[in-house]
């Protein structure tokens, strides 16, 4: 959104339609009091985490505007990432539009209206995807986990009643409805147009501290208020900007501007339910990008841009309450007494559910070799599956070091939430969210059938590697309250708290590795084996074609990029070994001969070959060579005087 909208126009402007003026009428209405809506565009999620956009002209909506609230439109597999699903021979998809939710307009702020002089705009309708009668998309596994968890919750405590005491209720009867809240944290990189990456300068920064919630400046901030400030326009409620860890400082040009931008940031709105709040992402997203490229700034959302420095992360917090008849909230995972325990027993069962089932969480956590590329030891990603619960309940503190960690306030029962550390820009929230709600709903049922307590299960949640637990696995320890990373060697934490995957394929065949936990997905069918069948082909395709048409080739130019550089003269024997050990690791990565294939070639031989267990073995393996061999370089041109 650019300045001179945001400062004089916005009052002119249609930003939001609630799912209470979702009736023919008062749609009909608005739109006609808004003719800068030209368009609108139903939006369904694909297994992909990919959002439909069309332009259907507002005339040809409002001229039979029942029938598309009512029936959506029509499109065919080929527009959206279904695969087994939408097939050749059966490929209809029908879009239908929910009415439950916000609806945004997404402004064109480059197509000014002659008529309004106003921005076009296009009404975003949230809209699930129906293939054979069914709905098959990611929003309306979403929707469907989350009705069942409200479902299942209130039976639960209907048939425990020792928990009403915990929950600080008197009867059953006391209880309206379950609410399931939920945010989104949303980093990102932005700089200047063309400028060239220095991995050195943003390293040194990074370890320096020299950007993390320091002051922004000149376009940088122009654009993160302007952010903040539409956020509030779309009802998001916009709740912190600042920096995040990475970036350098810009450049102050002698015409006053600035250059060599290069930072990361993040942005923070309010929380909401669980399916408007993964909705209110994908609206955040595009007007935070449209407003930094207003003011001249590239946007990305990848979870590792820059390999060496921080990546980007998105935390997700998840939280339920209970809504009472008299109008008050309860928190349901808050105990009685903050400072007596950390939560009640339905909150240890729900982080018990997660930790337990994260196996199967996890492929919808990181699903791309970028995602793989942010889960490494030094940059406050998780790597391990393990919790953080705090040292005593009557203190707080933050471990960034774990995979999910307790949110509390001591003053405000209310904020008792987790945060989930593991997922990043690409990961899809919808899916995310769902096979939470999922695990969490099962470790709740665990708890309260065996009607467990606060201490007990603290006790259980702490237990060390080995040994016999109810629920929890005897092998694993689930907790940690030290810094996994300092504390712990690797060999130490994949002892302690399982191997984490290191690629997709080792994160997808968990699916078939896990079962039972693959049956906490598909309780109740919120998930079925035809979703989880078409999102594992979805992301084993994509993974493999990036490998092949991508990963491969960047790698071939960073292996053609290191050549021989000194001279007979002025040459050490430390240049000419470092040399051949570069030259050596050349031909390993990429030189093929008649009785010898290249490291490379053999990656695309096993594509070809769909063998995805050698191709995750052989990444591995090419990812450490080409680490290995631009350290030599690095280090074979730092001993010479002069360089081509």
């Amino acid at each position: 959104m650019s300045k001179d909208i945001l400062c004089s126009e916005m009052d002119k402007l249609l930003f939001l339609l609630p799912p209470d003026s979702h009736t023919a009428k008062d749609i009909t209405s608005i739109l006609k009091k808004h003719p800068e809506v030209k368009f609108v565009s139903l939006v369904g999620v694909d297994l992909g985490g990919n959002d439909t956009d069309e332009k259907i002209p507002v005339s040809l909506f409002l001229k039979d505007i029942n029938t598309f609230l009512a029936h959506g439109v029509q499109t065919d597999g080929s527009s959206v990432v279904l695969p087994k699903i939408a097939i050749l021979n059966n490929a209809q998809v029908d879009i239908i539009p929910d009415l439950s939710v916000n609806w945004f307009v997404d402004y064109n702020i480059d197509h000014i209206d002659q008529t309004t002089n106003l921005p076009v705009g296009t009404l975003r309708i949230p809209s699930f995807l129906v293939h054979n009668g069914k709905k098959v998309d990611s929003r309306s596994i979403l929707a469907k986990a989350a009705k069942n968890f409200k479902e299942k919750i209130l039976s639960l405590i209907k048939n425990n009643p020792y928990i009403l005491k915990e929950l600080g209720l008197s009867s059953f009867e006391e209880i309206d409805e379950v609410i399931l809240t939920a945010a989104t944290e949303l980093e990102f990189w932005v700089k200047t147009p063309d400028d060239k990456t220095d991995k050195e300068q943003l390293s040194t920064s990074q370890v320096l501290k020299e950007q993390y919630w320091k002051r922004t400046v000149g376009p940088v901030r122009t654009a993160m208020e302007q952010s903040l400030m539409c956020l509030d326009l779309y009802g998001l409620e916009a709740e912190m900007g600042h920096k995040e860890v990475g970036g350098v400082k810009a450049k102050l040009t002698g015409d006053g501007n600035f250059d060599h931008i290069m930072e990361q940031l993040e942005i923070d709105w309010k929380y909401s339910t669980a399916l408007q709040a993964a909705d209110n992402e994908l609206i955040a997203r595009y007007m935070v990008k449209d407003t930094f490229i207003a003011n001249g700034l590239e946007v990305t959302f990848l979870a590792k841009p820059v390999d060496g420095v921080a990546g980007s992360g998105e935390h997700h917090h998840i939280g339920v309450a209970l809504k009472l008849k008299n109008g008050h909230l309860k928190n349901l995972f808050s105990p009685i007494d903050m400072k007596k325990d950390f939560m009640n027993p339905i909150g240890f069962g729900a982080l018990m559910g997660i930790l337990k089932n994260y196996e199967v969480i996890n492929p919808f956590v990181t699903s791309t070799n970028d995602a793989f590329n942010r889960l490494k030891p030094g940059f406050e990603a998780p790597v391990c599956t393990v919790s953080s619960i705090g040292h005593t309940p009557d203190s707080l503190c933050r471990n960034r070091t774990v995979l999910v960690g307790l949110i509390r306030d001591l003053e405000n029962p209310l904020a008792t939430r987790f945060e989930l550390r593991s997922p990043n820009p690409t990961s899809n929230t919808y899916l995310v969210l769902a096979s939470s709600y999922q695990a969490i709903l099962d470790g709740i049922t665990a708890v309260l059938e065996h009607s467990k307590t606060c201490k007990e299960l603290e006790a259980i949640l702490s237990k060390n590697a080995g040994e016999e637990a109810f629920y929890l696995e005897k092998d694993r320890a689930y907790r940690s309250e030290e810094d996994v990373f300092d504390d712990y060697i690797e060999e130490e934490r994949n002892k302690l708290f399982g191997q984490p995957p290191a690629t997709v394929w080792d994160n997808v065949v968990n699916f078939d590795h896990y079962p039972n936990k693959k049956n906490v997905l598909l309780k109740d069918n919120v998930f079925n084996e035809d979703i989880i069948n078409s999102y594992k082909t979805a992301i084993l395709t994509q993974w493999a074609t990036e490998l092949y048409n991508r990963i491969i080739p960047e790698n071939m130019e960073i292996v053609r990029s290191c050549k021989k550089i000194h001279q007979n003269e002025n040459v050490s024997d430390l240049d000419v070994v470092n040399w051949e050990k570069i030259n050596y690791l050349r031909y390993k990565l990429m030189k093929d001969n008649l009785n010898k294939k290249s490291l490379f070639t053999q990656i695309r031989e096993a594509i070809n070959e769909k063998d995805y267990a050698t191709v995750s073995n052989l990444q591995l393996k090419m990812r450490r060579k080409i680490n290995e061999l631009s350290e030599l370089y690095a280090l074979y041109k730092r001993n010479l005087f002069e360089l081509k």
